[in-house]
């Protein structure tokens, strides 16, 4: 999920990750200037492909790497984040590491957790929860510890894509890339659902203000008026307004300036909490174990569609193909695990928070279980303040991100095709319709976010949380003589989870 690394030498001790540097978040808003920041990019790619991560002959010179003030690191969520170069001292320390993790891995995924945890049942989506936390913490370790295993490389500024490409070769980097495009153009398709249903709830907003007032709680979406429904759908029109305001951005040479909002990623999830704990208090739990058998209001604790939580949590807790950047900038590196380790268990606290809370709470009777939506702010009335402020916070924050993702996929795609993430405005613009069209598409017809959430999580899990470095490991054990059984049949193990979770969401 990031832009190509330039190659620099083993005595430098930063690892670039150049972006033009317009309005960058960090120590420094000031504008740089575009075509200097253009141009030194241009410089060191071009001596990147001069030569192999592993040929110290044909490294840039450090005339042509940048100085410390301008290399940057783009996150999974479009801010850039200054690279601190030299001493340790420089780096970040372990409280802000575990905090970025915790906020690169939010996302839509938590608006999904009560959802989830009502299809799994709710004793087994609590186990669930713990479960996946921890196989894919570990899986996330393995990604990290990737590196070290390589033995006579400087590895010291590679990423995952580069250990797939040693030790599975142009297979390996492809499989990689694509698997990651799967999850950013994913994510773009649950966003372009969300942005519509959110659109649609503000206009809806504003109109019951002038002309009813629904109740609390709702099972189902009430019905307004004939012309506003005519004009004003969540699935005929919304989706398609959004285009106009959209596809625009997309077509943007740099998406830097959409980087200063991406704050209010943080915001919208610390509002979440503030606004579950809130109707939690206020609506008090209801809660009645059936173990097995359903009854009128309540769902069993144990189901059999509990892959579809482990489809949404795969994508929940995915951070893997961005985990060794974000922990180069550790201040002490020998706590790596252990911050690591604290990230996940934060992320695992605030989805169980969020799940349990709105499912405990929902009220049950009169409504059923069953009418928790996959997107839980649905069971809210489009009349509630406080929603339509979590809403309209959540629209905007999703309006500004929307292009950096895109941006990322361009990147990504454009950049190993043609070795230019701008190759001309048509090149650009195909892409955006064909990406803008799949999220119409699903806006449109299959606007269930826990759907989409839990096939993608699934299909890029399924290589790059449990298939990819599972047998990286194996292979880097076979390689020096030390694979034993035991870990054999564990990582074999964690490989057939993988695919149990894929096939598990088309048929459970």
């Amino acid at each position: 999920m990031f832009l190509k690394h330039l190659r620099v030498p083993f005595a430098l001790s930063f690892r670039p990750f150049h972006v033009e540097p317009r309005n960058i978040v960090g120590d420094d808003v000031q504008e740089r200037v575009s075509s200097e920041a253009a141009a030194l990019s241009s410089r060191v790619h071009y001596y990147g492909r001069l030569t192999a991560s592993s040929d110290r002959l044909l490294v840039p010179p450090d005339h042509v790497i940048p100085s410390p003030e301008d290399i940057y690191i783009y996150s999974p969520l479009g801010t850039a984040f200054k690279v601190q170069g030299g001493d340790s001292t420089a780096k970040n320390p372990s409280i802000v590491t575990i905090f970025a993790i915790w906020n690169t891995m939010m996302g839509t995924s938590i608006l999904s957790m009560p959802w989830g945890i009502k299809q799994a049942g709710f004793t087994l989506g609590i186990i669930i929860i713990v479960l996946m936390g921890l196989l894919t913490l570990y899986c996330c370790y393995r990604v990290l510890k990737s590196t070290k295993s390589i033995p006579y490389v400087d590895t010291s500024d590679w990423e995952f894509p580069d250990v797939c490409k040693y030790y599975f070769g142009g297979f390996g980097k492809w499989s990689s890339l694509v698997f990651s495009l799967v999850s950013l153009i994913g994510a773009m398709v649950v966003y372009w659902v969300l942005m519509s249903n959110f659109l649609f709830n503000t206009g809806k907003f504003i109109y019951s203000e002038c002309f009813f007032s629904p109740p609390f709680l709702i099972c189902s979406a009430n019905s307004t008026g004939q012309v506003f429904d005519l004009w004003w759908s969540k699935t005929n029109t919304i989706p398609f307004y959004l285009i106009v305001l959209l596809l625009p951005l997309l077509n943007f040479r740099s998406a830097s300036f959409f980087a200063r909002f991406t704050f209010l990623g943080t915001l919208s999830v610390v509002y979440l909490i503030f606004l579950v704990t809130y109707k939690a208090i206020r609506l008090g739990f209801h809660l009645d174990f059936h173990w097995f058998d359903s009854s009128t209001f309540f769902v069993p604790e144990f189901r059999s569609l509990f892959p579809q939580l482990t489809g949404v949590l795969t994508l929940a807790f995915f951070i893997h193909n961005c985990i060794i950047t974000l922990m180069k900038n550790n201040k002490h590196q020998e706590n790596n695990v252990r911050d690591l380790s604290l990230a996940y268990l934060l992320v695992g606290i605030t989805y169980l928070y969020v799940g349990v809370l709105i499912f405990a709470a929902f009220p049950s009777p009169p409504l059923s279980k069953e009418c928790i939506e996959p997107n839980f702010l649905d069971n809210f009335p489009s009349s509630d303040v406080l929603v339509f402020v979590a809403r309209a916070c959540l629209l905007f924050q999703m309006t500004t991100v929307y292009p950096l993702l895109g941006y990322l996929v361009r990147v990504q795609l454009m950049g190993q095709l043609f070795g230019d993430h701008y190759p001309s405005f048509l090149h650009v613009f195909i892409l955006n319709i064909l990406v803008v069209g799949a999220g119409v598409l699903m806006a449109r017809f299959y606007p269930n976010i826990g759907s989409i959430i839990r096939y993608s999580g699934a299909l890029c899990g399924l290589a790059l949380v449990f298939v990819l470095p599972s047998l990286i490991h194996l292979t880097s054990l076979n390689r020096r003589g030390e694979l034993r059984w035991p870990s054999a049949v564990f990582h074999g193990f964690l490989v057939l989870l993988g695919v149990a979770n894929l096939f598990g969401q088309f048929f459970m």
